[in-house]
């Protein structure tokens, strides 16, 4: 846990976060799952250039949210559980198409996730 100055969190911050965690040892990452704060991922693959920087499930939900009417957050975040649960990529891929289909008249945005 770092104790970071004040002002909030920047590129700067967490690239020197990631290379105390390089230089203490921590050589290989391959996969970090991420809130997409702005700055993070591109410090991660600069730390770790074989990295694979995801952005968590709970955020990308959030993030959706943003666009919407809270009066459809329930129904949306039920369908979406289609797309985030799937088995397969081509589950996914299908469980989205339809979930674009249903809402992109209301919200267009939602086609292009």
């Amino acid at each position: 846990m770092w104790v970071g100055p004040s002002g909030g969190e920047g590129a700067k911050q967490w690239m020197n976060m990631l290379t105390d965690l390089k230089n203490r040892g921590i050589q290989d990452v391959c996969i970090v799952c991420c809130d997409g704060i702005k700055g993070l991922p591109d410090a991660i693959t600069v730390t770790w250039l074989e990295a694979d920087v995801q952005t968590c499930v709970v955020h990308l939900v959030r993030n959706t949210l943003r666009y919407v009417s809270r009066a459809h957050w329930g129904q949306i975040t039920r369908e979406l559980r289609g797309v985030c649960t799937a088995v397969n990529e081509e589950t996914a891929s299908r469980e989205f198409g339809e979930f674009a289909e249903a809402w992109e008249g209301k919200y267009p945005v939602m086609g292009v996730m």
